[in-house]
């Protein structure tokens, strides 16, 4: 059964641990909603200040880097804007000032779609691979604070001084890499996924963007898609 978008949002915010999270899960999703006329944001919850392999580069470097590849990779796809937390690479925990953070941010912001990593996504044996701990910790983080944090009025009190008011998020897609229930068709969006991939110059191999298209391509094939993009799709009651 094929399954799509059921109707097209006003403001999404993104939230992820490093730069390239979201353009890996969700920006041919991102994109499309962009091009419908969507405002989207993206908020990045760490430095990305550890991703390198070279001996040369220090962390300061490595930052200004990542948050620039970030920038330009956010104008390829027609975002509005991206926020950076800027808590260290590989240390960031789902506390209550990270949650207070990206309730803030999704107060401000007021997205009737938020997208993030599904925390409960911890390895696979199948991928031969472990979820990064930052990822976790921002998907947590942002699920509390999207429910039911930044919609409890009596929430984070100082917000609400700043005219922030308590905001109730619609739909959360949570990315899925090995089970999703929601899957959305980017098929006419796949060079602009693929640009924004190659923007991260410091993190990406151009020629391993070929294996990953492959991928995507099988989850598109097994739903009548030439590429696809999965989710758990959560509607979220008023």
């Amino acid at each position: 059964m094929k399954k799509n978008i059921q109707e097209i949002p006003k403001v999404v915010l993104g939230v992820a641990a490093h730069p390239d999270d979201l353009d890996f899960g969700a920006s041919g999703t991102i994109a499309k909603w962009a091009k419908t006329g969507a405002s989207c944001y993206y908020l990045i919850c760490t430095d990305g200040s550890k991703g390198s392999d070279d001996p040369e580069m220090t962390e300061k470097q490595l930052i200004k880097m990542r948050q620039e590849e970030q920038r330009n990779a956010a104008k390829i796809l027609g975002l509005k804007d991206v926020f950076f937390l800027d808590h260290p690479d590989t240390q960031l925990i789902a506390d209550y000032a990270l949650k207070e953070e990206i309730s803030y941010y999704i107060r401000k912001l007021k997205p009737d779609v938020v997208v993030t990593m599904d925390p409960t996504f911890v390895y696979s044996a199948k991928l031969g691979f472990i979820n990064h701990t930052d990822h976790r910790a921002a998907g947590q983080a942002t699920l509390d604070a999207v429910f039911p944090l930044a919609r409890d009025r009596l929430t984070f009190p100082k917000q609400t001084e700043q005219g922030l008011a308590p905001h109730k998020t619609k739909y959360l897609y949570l990315i899925s890499f090995e089970n999703p229930t929601e899957i959305v068709d980017i098929s006419d969006v796949i060079d602009v996924k693929i640009d924004a991939l190659k923007a991260h110059k410091s993190q990406i191999k151009i020629d391993s963007l070929e294996e990953f298209k492959k991928r995507l391509a099988f989850l598109g094939k097994k739903h009548g898609y030439k590429y696809a993009e999965g989710f758990t799709k959560l509607t979220l009651p008023d």
